[in-house]
């Protein structure tokens, strides 16, 4: 497992470095900044709150020079619309700027907006794997690295499965057609790890690890 910053060339979309011979590109996808933004930075529930807040405020404010109030609401609601704006925003730059790559041989991340990074996940190094079904058909699919091998979370976020801080899992995060990349991760890992016949899969996000023959499963 390896982690390096990104060139300004790339042999391929994704790929700081052409493929050696005998392994070739099996999936390549990327965040769909909708659902990133809603799950990853949490947009909907800041706005739920901000809501709840401003009204809070005209609440408080009721009985008091109408044109104060207005001024008052209007500024709280212009600072909110900028924050989940900007969170928007850096949704949409995280998912543009980023490229998964599943190969026969590894899971390739290339993330980050202003320093990206290219970590490089062995399938042979990879013990167990988690899906955690979003909307519109997207979901996370978490990989557990095997011992002592070990991603720093403020590296991976928001490409990592939520509060696991202490044992980070890289995630593919919001990725279309989840539960497919899930199965071909599994073929591609039973192909790696010829000796090994099962791969530790987790039921959720939130939920324990168990061992399981089929295919990836929320």
């Amino acid at each position: 497992m390896s982690a390096q910053h990104e060139h300004e060339f790339e042999a391929a979309p994704g790929l700081p470095e052409a493929l050696p011979a005998g392994e070739k590109i099996l999936w390549q996808g990327a965040p769909d900044w909708r659902q990133l933004a809603l799950h990853a930075f949490h947009v909907r529930k800041l706005t739920i709150y901000f809501a709840l807040i401003i009204a809070l405020q005209a609440w408080v404010l009721q009985g008091q020079n109408p044109q104060v109030v207005l001024a008052s609401i209007g500024t709280s609601a212009m600072l909110a619309l900028t924050a989940v704006g900007m969170l928007t925003a850096i949704a949409w730059f995280a998912s543009h700027t980023c490229l998964y790559t599943l190969t026969n041989k590894r899971v390739v991340m290339r993330v980050g907006i202003v320093l990206t990074m290219t970590f490089n996940l062995p399938l042979v190094r990879i013990a167990g794997a988690a899906l955690k079904p979003r909307g519109r058909g997207c979901g996370d699919v978490a990989l557990q690295i095997r011992e002592p091998d070990r991603i720093a979370y403020l590296h991976l976020w928001p490409h990592a499965r939520a509060w696991r801080l202490k044992s980070p899992e890289p995630s593919l995060r919001c990725v279309k057609n989840a539960d497919a990349v899930g199965a071909l991760i599994l073929q591609a890992w039973r192909t790696a790890n010829p000796h090994e016949a099962v791969l530790a899969q987790g039921a959720s996000q939130h939920g324990p690890s168990s061992s399981m023959r089929d295919p990836i499963a929320a």
